[in-house]
């Protein structure tokens, strides 16, 4: 399993249209091939920032499957124009999980 790592900086004061739009965006990415799961988080000491968590099957679900689709063109015109500066996507894979 593969975990993308992104932190958005939303443009301030549009918080809270970005979090609508970005509901009605979510089914357009868990219904991608070698999606697994989502989140979003809201940062307490940072109004405008964001912490998306995308748990995808493999790297090339996200890299090629996801982002080469027709599906990315309509998040992108959906989500894209509210990040200020544009976020950097990482990608993390599972060493060490210590179970409660």
């Amino acid at each position: 399993m593969i975990l993308e790592v992104v932190i958005l900086d939303v443009i301030p004061s549009r918080e809270k249209e970005f979090e609508s739009a970005f509901v009605e965006a979510s089914s357009i990415i868990a219904s991608m091939a070698g999606y697994a799961s989502h989140q979003l988080q809201h940062c307490l000491e940072k109004q405008n920032r964001y912490l998306l968590l995308v748990q995808w099957e493999t790297l090339e679900a996200h890299t090629v499957g996801f982002r080469g689709s027709n599906e990315y063109q309509e998040w992108k015109k959906r989500l894209h124009h509210f990040y200020d500066p544009f976020p950097a996507v990482e990608h993390y894979e599972m060493i060490f999980e210590n179970p409660k």
